[in-house]
């Protein structure tokens, strides 16, 4: 699950969320269980950068403040949300990808 941001300043869109942060949700709760707001310094930063290369994303810069989750999910209902850090607003784009 991916927020980018950052990254699509490379594909001419202006006004870009400089620091988007995912938050995703399970059916039913009103807090969030993972959260991320800036994929390179996650613990899984390879895994990320693997699975977004074999899902046929477009890659993130190494040290981008683009936001990103590796996760398994058990069958359910979720809800993935993006926000600015610390109130910011911008354009970002929310991707959902099945890990080949």
């Amino acid at each position: 699950i991916r927020a980018a941001g950052p990254a699509l300043g490379a594909f001419g869109v202006s006004g870009v969320l400089s620091r988007p942060q995912l938050t995703l949700f399970r059916s039913g709760s009103r807090d969030g269980f993972r959260f991320n707001s800036g994929w390179s310094t996650s613990p899984d930063a390879p895994a990320i950068a693997d699975a977004a290369a074999r899902s046929g994303a477009f890659a993130f810069g190494a040290t981008s403040l683009d936001a990103a989750l590796l996760i398994n999910l058990a069958p359910g209902a979720y809800t993935a949300q993006v926000n600015g850090l610390g109130g910011t607003t911008g354009i970002a784009l929310l991707e959902i990808y099945e890990v080949p």
